[in-house]
């Protein structure tokens, strides 16, 4: 499979035209992946766009590609969100790194009551920023032609407040209904939240409060699985029966 390259701007060369690697991506592309004259590689925006080319020329600041094919995939619909409570480590970074890989469509922290990370204003966006990286290499490396969106954090008064507009589905190892078990429609326009607490679990005032706003609590199964590794097994569930795998 040829390497893959994200750019940062729109994409709108087509067959014909060249594109221009700078900065990090293309001392990637240059100095760690060694690309060649004349190699085929695929370029991305993360927005849709995919194109294949080859490349005409490489330096360690700039590698430019002379592109051969373009294709446009469509945004994912209906979108499956990861709603990630903080946690303690890096067990809430490894969630965003396998849901990105297994094509989640946004992200957003939650600063739940018992998440022992705790984000204030100056550590929200570096947190952020983070999280927009490692979902970001992780699409690259998936060869995504959409990057998942990383939101800002959300207090749980904010979250319940997406359930009018969203279907939102909460993991909960308690639950009666089997999250394999909910009709979800591969057609449908809403939003599909998965919604993961933190190591200690979800409070139970935090509970009833999504379930009030509409929210449905679901179980994965008769074990109980770390944060980081619920939102991704519950997405694969969610592929399964959106007809995505």
């Amino acid at each position: 499979m040829a390497l893959h390259f994200v750019v940062d701007e729109p994409l709108a060369a087509g067959p014909g035209d060249t594109v221009t690697l700078a900065g990090a991506e293309a001392h990637h592309a240059a100095t760690v992946r060694r690309v060649r004259v004349g190699e085929e590689v695929t370029l991305g925006d993360g927005r849709g766009a995919w194109l294949t080319g080859r490349v005409a020329s490489v330096a360690p600041r700039e590698v430019v590609v002379a592109v051969e094919e373009r294709e446009d995939a469509a945004a994912p619909s209906p979108r499956v969100v990861l709603v990630q409570a903080l946690a303690k480590g890096d067990r809430d970074e490894l969630a965003v790194q396998a849901a990105t890989e297994l094509g989640i469509d946004e992200i957003v922290p939650w600063q739940a009551a018992r998440s022992v990370s705790r984000w204030d204003a100056a550590k929200a966006a570096k947190g952020r920023a983070r999280w927009a990286a490692i979902a970001r290499e992780a699409a690259k490396q998936a060869h995504r032609a959409w990057l998942p969106e990383v939101s800002d954090v959300v207090t749980t008064t904010l979250l319940a407040q997406r359930a009018a507009a969203s279907i939102v589905l909460v993991l909960e190892p308690t639950a009666v209904d089997a999250l394999s078990a909910i009709d979800l429609d591969p057609a449908g326009e809403r939003d599909i939240l998965l919604v993961v607490g933190p190591e200690g679990g979800i409070a139970p005032d935090e509970l009833e409060a999504l379930a009030g706003a509409g929210a449905r609590l679901v179980r994965l199964g008769e074990t109980v699985l770390r944060t980081s590794t619920a939102g991704p097994a519950a997405l694969a569930v969610v592929s399964t029966r959106l007809g995505r795998w």
